[in-house]
């Protein structure tokens, strides 16, 4: 019995983290959303400082208002072409939760779309391409009237390596 009550505990909490309103943006033409909660704020494009010896996708880091924010490429991460940025590109400012701590990262889109609610039977499990896909950063899709949104658990896009370095890269250096 105490299984059966873990399970629908679990099955709770994962419908009350899906259910609720995510920021859409777009890339290469898809449609995406992260959890609204996750999302500190939008900013234009501004000058980014490289780190070396970072990956491609790891564009640098910004000032923004005195906090030292790294900035990543969705784009690049998720293995899509480049593009020249635009005035609808922009930084979107989100929380990353790590194994120790909590880490301001701003990730550039190609275009922020709108804020939606988005309701439990609207959402259905990721797509299954098999067990070489790792399609844990997909917390589910979401159906509109005209569009299926891909909805992202941002603390999942990178691995715990990659978070390591980003919480590096915005450190002072000693």
């Amino acid at each position: 019995m105490a299984d059966a009550a873990g399970t629908l505990d679990q099955t709770i909490r994962d419908i009350t983290i899906k259910t609720g309103k995510y920021l859409t943006f777009s890339l290469a033409g898809e449609s995406y959303g992260i959890g609204i909660l996750k999302v500190k704020e939008i900013i234009g494009m501004m000058p980014i400082t490289p780190v070396p010896r970072t990956p491609e996708f790891m564009k640098g880091v910004i000032n923004l208002r005195g906090k030292v924010i790294p900035v990543i490429d969705l784009r690049l991460k998720f293995s899509m072409p480049p593009m020249e940025y635009s005035e609808r590109t922009c930084i979107i400012v989100v929380e990353i939760d790590s194994e120790t701590d909590t880490v301001l990262t701003g990730i550039v889109v190609d275009a922020v779309s709108e804020v939606m609610n988005i309701g439990e039977q609207d959402i259905e499990d990721p797509p299954t391409f098999g067990t070489r896909m790792d399609t844990n950063y997909i917390t589910g899709m979401g159906k509109t009237e005209d569009d299926v949104k891909i909805l992202l658990n941002i603390d999942r896009v990178l691995s715990s390596t990659e978070i390591s370095r980003l919480e590096a890269a915005s450190r002072p250096s000693d």
